[in-house]
């Protein structure tokens, strides 16, 4: 039997076309033999010659090449029509192939299969085991462009992208011998992965560092400036003298606004124009923000983290990790975070690292080709975002792990760890947190905890889950309220009124007027004798217990007055978090759910110490407060803080670790741990989602959470498209014209067709995609001589005897004759578990063989949604 390669195939590998023409896959020339046995042969269709000639009789056993139409582009002999398609089994062989792609993860069911053994070249000559054709990567550019790639909103095939690099890493590896040159380009190859990170992690670092330097020198001057360095915000101006926030007075270095003017610091007329100079600046600093992020990246606008999270799950969106959004989101953040909005800038720097992944992708086609190993390097971003954000490598790559990746390989692992390493290395270099620490709010108390105080610190979860469940209905309410209605026209007014009404209602409460990062300092400091601060007005007094002197504390007249005002911030900073978050500007969520929780800490921990220096005597103090008063009401806040941050994300493990990197307090992990818990139980009794999976499914973006379980009893045939009786929309394999295949993309909106046999005899040969087939078809049109809406569009490799029209057209290149099938009778919790472990697009469904309909992400979707007494129809994309 005759072996060679299909026609263009050796003359794409003399032209060094490495990826695609190594594993073009090659035809065998039958000469003598029936149908049943050629490769156009279906394993499904039935194998009497009797069965099988109604659906051939067009067909002969002549497979010469010769008689072929070659859909080679003219212009490169290298690029076949297949393109970038990915990779797909030409032939069902008992062969090595089905041992390296995994059975159980390319066909869930088998059906009576005869298997064919077809011999098969590489393009270079050689035999291959099994037979299959890779069209994936190339080192020149594709004259088809697109085909093998995504639509917009649409979702990525998970397991044939790892093929596609499965099999171009298995050719690096088989070069590596041949010359020092390919040795080389192997080494660089595998190395990329770790460099690509390595830029990522740098970059992250310098633009987290622009980000805060000039958030806080934005954010200060709205008070005042410094005339003697005007770049200097209100901390570096005042250094030297080492001043506090409640001492700026004393800082003979910054001058108010007042006082620029000709004016005293203090006094009615002086406050006036502070007043109305501090709703000017905020109001320029939003409008500058939203006016930037509507003309030229309205993706930059919020926080980001939900459609990251979709986007790692398999989800296109265009433009989304842009070049554009990239700039626009930091001028953005520095802006929104300047106005004095109730957001924070650590949720945006995640999508700021991972726009920064997405661009330094494309310098490495290894990655920026192959959409599934680019989210790799985005799952090593969204950590150095948590990295700079914090000053929290380890709980960055726990983030990533825990909160947004969906595919998390251990090398993934590991190059998220060097990735958040490096980043925060980069960031420390720039010192924008302003002291010698790496961490935004280092702690400088040491001083155990006793056993007593695991009960406030449960108490504290508990109301962090309470307090997370309420934003998150309330924020809800409120974003689907803008969403359906004329509020969400006006986008740039409705940041304008929220900006207005934040500075009229915070610039009178020192608390609410101070930068929140500040404020949050402020409450998990430990107060020392000479603080200025009014939380630490205490009257220190020295007890003798007969042996030693114990120093007592009770509170004076300014931490009454500081629990009041207090009280009143959090209540307007709660109202104004859950009108901000979701209006279009770069707006986060950390630092607010961060500060509702530290103030909520403060006062109990203020509380919890009054309760001991009330009681000294009872039981579970005895003994434990005899050198000093223990109760340290800072490491309250610290612990409120994550109670409230879990109640909201509903994180546990990486916010445990961000915590205590946050704050360097690493001998308070089990408090830490008792609150974030018990903010989890809390939260899931009350509300099944924390804030970013709620947003993800009010936007209907096609998310499958693993996290959650599928308990119902329904099967594929209750979900499958379309139901039974209905027309199913299909391809067949060898008798439909150009012209019916384009009537039927022009009628149907689908995103691929399966192909079968013959109407009659539905059994499967294989699916094809939309876009492949349409961009096949223009390319054939426009290339190849004689081909007109009257050719037959063949999916085999047999030709017509007799043909007497325009030549056909072969399409087997772009079909994937390998798709994952399931039978009607499979229960949708074995079919839930493949879409989310796979990562499948669709899956077609049989029943003794035949194909009866197609199972989609969006159908397993609005299948769960409906089966949980949800909406369906809130599902908007596949």
């Amino acid at each position: 039997m005759d072996k060679f390669p299909l026609k263009g195939s050796r003359e794409a590998a003399a032209e060094g076309n490495n990826y695609i023409t190594a594993y073009q896959t090659v035809m065998k020339k039958s000469n003598g033999h029936s149908i049943g046995a050629g490769d156009g042969d279906h394993p499904l269709a039935p194998h009497s010659k009797q069965s099988y000639a109604a659906a051939t009789t067009s067909l002969t056993a002549n497979t010469d090449d010769e008689d072929m139409i070659d859909i080679t582009p003219r212009s490169s002999p290298g690029e076949l029509i297949g393109g970038s398609s990915g990779y797909h089994r030409e032939a069902v062989t008992e062969s090595d192939t089905e041992r390296d792609f995994a059975p159980n993860q390319r066909t869930m069911h088998h059906h009576h299969q005869q298997h064919q053994h077809v011999p098969t070249h590489s393009a270079f000559g050689d035999p291959m085991d099994g037979a299959l054709s890779f069209y994936g990567s190339s080192e020149v550019h594709d004259d088809i462009p697109g085909i093998g790639q995504y639509e917009d909103f649409h979702t990525i095939d998970w397991q044939r992208d790892i093929a596609r690099d499965r099999m171009r890493h298995r050719y690096i590896v088989k070069k590596r011998q041949d010359s020092v040159w390919d040795l080389i380009k192997g080494a660089v190859d595998a190395g990329s992965g770790w460099l690509c990170v390595l830029l990522v992690g740098i970059a992250a670092g310098c633009v987290a560092g622009m980000v805060d330097i000039g958030a806080s020198w934005m954010s200060d001057l709205k008070h005042g400036i410094c005339p003697t360095a005007f770049w200097f915000n209100r901390e570096q101006c005042c250094y030297p003298d080492k001043q506090s926030v409640f001492e700026e007075g004393n800082c003979s270095m910054w001058k108010t606004w007042p006082e620029i003017f000709g004016l005293n610091r203090t006094g009615t007329g002086p406050n006036i124009i502070s007043y109305i100079l501090y709703i000017l600046w905020a109001l320029l600093f939003a409008s500058l923000s939203a006016s930037l992020v509507r003309m030229f990246a309205p993706y930059a606008c919020g926080s980001g983290i939900p459609e990251i999270k979709t986007i790692l799950s398999g989800f296109i969106i265009r433009g989304y990790l842009g070049k554009w959004t990239l700039l626009i989101k930091s001028v953005g953040l520095m802006l929104s975070v300047s106005a004095g909005l109730t957001l924070g800038k650590e949720g945006p720097m995640v999508h700021i690292a991972s726009c920064i992944g997405n661009i330094f992708s494309h310098l490495f086609p290894k990655y920026g080709r192959n959409e599934a190993k680019k989210r790799e390097i985005l799952s090593a971003a969204s950590a150095a975002g948590v990295s700079v954000a914090f000053g929290a490598p380890i709980g960055g790559v726990l983030f990533s792990l825990e909160e947004v990746s969906y595919y998390f390989p251990l090398k993934t692992l590991w190059r998220s760890f060097f990735c958040a390493l490096i980043a925060a290395f980069v960031l420390r270099s720039l010192t924008p947190f302003g002291n010698e620490h790496s961490v935004l709010f280092f702690v400088e108390y040491n001083k155990p905890w006793i056993f007593f105080e695991l009960i406030p610190f449960v108490f504290l979860g508990i109301m962090g889950g309470v307090i997370g469940t309420f934003f998150i209905k309330a924020n809800l309410w409120w974003c689907r309220y803008r969403k359906f209605s004329k509020l969400g026209q006006y986008p740039v007014s409705e940041v304008l009124f929220v900006t207005l009404v934040t500075a009229i209602i915070c610039y009178p409460n020192p608390f609410t007027r101070m930068n929140m990062n500040e404020l949050i300092f402020l409450l998990v400091s430990k107060c020392s004798p000479g603080d200025s601060n009014p939380l630490c007005d205490y009257k220190r007094m020295n007890i003798s217990t007969g042996t030693s002197f114990i120093e007592v504390t009770e509170p004076g007249p300014g931490v009454y007055r500081s629990i009041w005002l207090l009280v009143l911030t959090f209540v307007l900073k709660l109202a104004l978090t859950i009108f901000t978050f979701g209006i279009k500007v770069p707006s986060g969520l950390f630092i607010p759910s961060l500060l509702l929780g530290a103030i909520m800490g403060r006062i109990v921990g203020i509380g919890v110490e009054q309760f001991a220096y009330s009681y000294p005597n009872i039981w579970f103090f005895t003994g434990e407060c005899a050198d000093s008063n223990l109760i340290t009401p800072g490491l309250y806040a610290v612990v409120g803080a994550a109670a409230v941050l879990g109640g909201v994300t509903r994180m546990t493990v990486s916010l445990v670790v961000i915590m205590f990197e946050l704050t360097g307090g690493v001998r308070y992990i089990v408090p830490l741990m008792a609150a974030a818990m018990a903010s989890k139980w809390v939260g899931d009794a009350l509300g099944r989602q924390g804030i970013y999976d709620a947003h993800i499914a009010l936007n209907g973006y096609p998310f499958l959470d693993s996290k959650e379980e599928f308990a119902h009893t329904t099967l594929a045939a209750d979900v499958m498209q379309p139901k039974r009786n209905e027309t199913l929309n299909v391809i067949t394999q060898d008798s439909m014209t150009v012209d019916d295949i384009e009537n039927l993309l022009k009628e149907t909106e689908h995103n691929g067709y399966p192909v079968v046999v013959s109407r009659e005899n539905q059994y499967l040969v294989g699916f094809v995609l939309r876009r492949d087939l349409n961009l096949a078809i223009g390319n054939a049109k426009r290339l190849i001589e004689g081909i007109n809406s009257n050719s037959i569009v063949l999916f085999t490799s047999t030709t017509p005897t007799q043909n007497l029209g325009p030549p056909p057209l072969k399409l087997k290149k772009i079909l994937d004759m390998a798709p994952i099938t399931v039978t009607d009778q499979t229960p949708m919790e074995t079919v839930v578990d493949m879409f989310r472990k796979l990562g499948l697009r669709q899956t077609l469904v049989t029943h003794n063989g035949r194909l009866l309909g197609v199972i989609t992400k969006k159908d397993v979707l609005r299948h769960v949604k409906q089966m949980d007494n949800e909406d369906p129809n809130t599902v908007l994309f596949n």
